[in-house]
């Protein structure tokens, strides 16, 4: 079982029962979704399946995309299994597909975006010391903390890259954000307010929704890919 607030991304694109049909139209990039989050707000995830090519003539906000399986073209940017970038706003393109490739995506929209072409996530940056958890909500000693930033949105509420940590503990806290992750490394334990705990491993692809309530327990060094969506107060 799942801490609440939080979707394993692999097992939804497996399940097609599971979700909501997206009411978009038009191009099968927009009318073969599947959606994992409740319509109506600003971010939204769900996953689509493409064969073949099509067109996007324009894209209606900023869309962080990651290939599960399959090959995916978006103009000059090829993504295999496990590669992801991020789409801005406003961009039209055309894409192909290798038959059944599946592709989870993360929508923000009502930003600008901050780039005006599609920007590849590097998966072995050089990745820059950043800050660690806050004091107050560490249970061990202070992680160090490297990240890369890919992309960000010109009001900086979305963004997407790589991080890296050592070890640490952090106790049960309210999630400001929501924020996509795929582990390459290590793993962690979440754990919601309520007791329900989930290890999530190398390979896993999910989703902490905004709002979620959880810890993080990490035992060992992890690295992820990361989209965050963070309100700007």
């Amino acid at each position: 079982m799942l801490p609440q607030d939080c979707i394993d991304l692999r097992a939804f694109v497996a399940d097609a029962e599971a979700g909501v049909a997206s009411s978009e139209t038009g191009d099968a990039w927009f009318s073969t979704r599947r959606m994992a989050t409740p319509p109506g707000g600003p971010v939204s995830v769900g996953a689509l399946v493409l064969s073949g090519e099509g067109h996007v003539d324009a894209l209606p906000g900023d869309e962080f995309v990651f290939v599960v399986d399959g090959t995916l073209t978006i103009g000059d940017l090829t993504l295999g299994r496990d590669a992801s970038a991020m789409l801005p706003g406003g961009i039209g393109f055309d894409w192909r597909a290798a038959a059944g490739t599946q592709v989870v995506v993360m929508r923000c929209t009502g930003g600008t975006p901050g780039a005006s072409a599609p920007v590849a996530i590097d998966l072995s940056p050089t990745r820059v010391p950043s800050n660690p958890p806050a004091a107050e909500l560490l249970l061990s000693d202070a992680p160090q903390c490297h990240n890369h930033t890919d992309y960000k949105s010109a009001s900086g509420e979305f963004s997407a890259g790589t991080w890296a940590s050592t070890p640490y503990h952090r106790r049960n806290n309210l999630y400001p954000h929501c924020e996509l992750m795929h582990l390459m490394e290590g793993s962690v334990t979440f754990e919601d307010a309520a007791g329900t705990a989930h290890r999530f491993v190398a390979g896993d692809l999910f989703v902490v929704l905004r709002g979620a309530r959880c810890s993080w327990l990490s035992e060992e060094d992890v690295v992820k890919v990361w989209a965050i969506y963070r309100p700007v107060e």
